[in-house]
């Protein structure tokens, strides 16, 4: 990846064509949207948009004749965060924007793509009527809306999941050869401020009670606290020198609980925007 990121910052003749490549071809849409990322990050929001233009054009291509928005969403989200970041240096700021572009991707998607949705849903009822026929039958007329929630949220929220790693990427791949350890630096101060936090709580918990999608609010209300308590479990590890076992060993029980840990550890974020968890530790010492 390294040797990639090389090539592509000799030049734009460069970026641009392993930006569009990589888009054309099928589930290497995430590498375009990475040398985007890029491009945007170290060189301005001008050249990358003009690097951005090249991947642009085969993401409407997948997202117009094959019906398929995926490469097209994560690229708009991709530039958008990168934007922001070069702007502002804020990573808040940043995952904020990202939220409400997922928010009105959520919405856009029953408008623009009705079709796909009414596939997935007719798929997914199916599935139900099939294999779970209790809880379809518990369900009932509620079945078809549930389903076409999940499947909305659920796209709407891995466009913005994507997004987001391929952002970090971009900035793990500047970092590398620009400024090695600056993006570790960065990740592990990474925290959100009492007032997103609270308006990412709030967002989630009033959204459902006015009638809004509450799986799309959750994701996108979510993912930037989510990822603040994984930058929180990181920097924990880097004050205290801990072996990066301990790091496997946390996203190994991720893997194992789930919904459980992921839940603890939006709490966690929330607790952590208010009494800032790494500046009450004490960093270890130099080994002896």
């Amino acid at each position: 990846m390294r040797a990639l990121a090389q090539y592509v910052m000799r030049g734009p003749f460069q970026a641009g064509g392993v930006a569009a490549v990589t888009t054309a071809v099928p589930l290497l849409f995430w590498i375009g949207a990475a040398v985007v990322g890029l491009v945007i990050l170290r060189l301005g929001i001008s050249q990358g948009l003009n690097v951005g233009l090249w991947a642009l054009l085969p993401a409407l291509g997948w997202s117009i004749f094959g019906q398929d928005p995926t490469a097209l969403a994560v690229l708009l989200q991709v530039m958008l965060m990168a934007s922001l970041i070069r702007t502002t240096q804020s990573w808040e700021k940043a995952l904020l924007a990202g939220s409400f572009l997922a928010i009105v991707t959520g919405l856009m998607l029953p408008v623009v793509y009705p079709g796909l949705l009414d596939d997935l849903v007719q798929a997914g009822v199916s599935f139900y009527q099939q294999y779970n026929a209790e809880i379809a039958q518990s369900l009932g007329d509620d079945l078809d809306r549930v389903i076409r929630d999940t499947m909305n949220a659920s796209m709407a929220g891995t466009y913005l999941a994507t997004g987001v790693g391929m952002t970090m990427l971009a900035r793990s791949w500047q970092a590398g050869l620009y400024n090695p350890g600056g993006f570790r630096k960065e990740f592990h101060s990474l925290r959100l401020s009492a007032p997103i936090a609270v308006l990412c709580a709030v967002t989630m918990v009033v959204g459902p009670i006015l009638g809004l999608n509450s799986m799309l609010l959750a994701w996108a209300a979510g993912t930037p606290l989510f990822l603040a308590s994984l930058a929180l479990v990181h920097g924990v590890v880097g004050l205290k020198k801990l072996s990066g076992n301990w790091l496997a060993m946390f996203y190994v029980a991720l893997i194992l609980l789930g919904p459980s840990l992921m839940i603890l550890l939006v709490v966690l974020a929330f607790v952590d925007s208010w009494l800032d968890i790494r500046r009450r530790i004490s960093p270890a010492g130099p080994a002896e």
